[in-house]
């Protein structure tokens, strides 16, 4: 489990104090230093193993906030952040991806590589012709479920190949949204309850009862 990861021991050199340190977006940048990696990948023959690594970086960066302090930080220097960097990845993350890291930091784009990871793995399901679906329903469901939703998608669609996000959100109640690219079908409870109470505030109830 990479949430297991600890490097605090690396810590040591710095303290946060009361401040937050805020990362403004820069997707231009993120997917131009993206495609760099892609064409690396793509040349070297390593798409596959690269596209692993980026998995596993951006794993690390969701469930270890320390992680995103360390990249984000103006407090540590560029070798520190290669020594604890490289630390933390040694074993899980290959040579070309390790190279790509030392170069982030020593250009000082170290707090871009969330964005740069999400931009690389967008760019290689483009590639690749992999159509990302997301799943929100009020609980978790099953693996035959999930296959199920694929399957229907897959019948009504002209979309063969699907990578399914699913996403867990209780205030839905109920059903279930889907979203696919700029389509969104919203077959949750709560949805018909908003209609319900939109139908109750216009009178339209009223009305037909009358």
């Amino acid at each position: 489990m990479i949430g297991a990861l600890t490097f605090s021991f690396h810590f040591q050199i710095f303290k946060f104090t009361n401040f937050q340190i805020r990362k403004m977006p820069n997707p231009r940048l993120a997917a131009r230093y993206a495609k760099s990696l892609i064409d690396l990948a793509n040349e070297k023959n390593q798409l596959e193993a690269i596209y692993k690594d980026m998995q596993f970086l951006q794993l690390l960066c969701k469930e270890s906030y320390d992680f995103l302090l360390l990249l984000r930080s103006p407090v540590v220097k560029p070798d520190k952040k290669v020594a604890i960097v490289e630390a933390v990845t040694k074993g899980k993350i290959g040579d070309i991806t390790a190279a790509f890291n030392r170069l982030l930091i020593n250009k000082g784009r170290e707090s871009n590589l969330p964005e740069i990871i999400t931009s690389f793995i967008d760019q290689y399901k483009q590639q690749k012709g992999i159509h990302t679906i997301k799943l929100t329903t009020a609980v978790p469901v099953s693996e035959e479920v999930k296959k199920q939703i694929v399957s229907q998608v897959q019948s009504q669609t002209n979309l063969t190949n699907i990578d399914l996000k699913t996403a867990v959100d209780e205030d839905i109640i109920g059903g279930f949204v889907l979203e696919m690219g700029d389509k969104l079908v919203d077959a949750s409870v709560a949805y018909d309850l908003n209609k319900i109470k939109a139908q109750f505030l216009n009178n339209d109830f009223i009305y037909k009862i009358r």
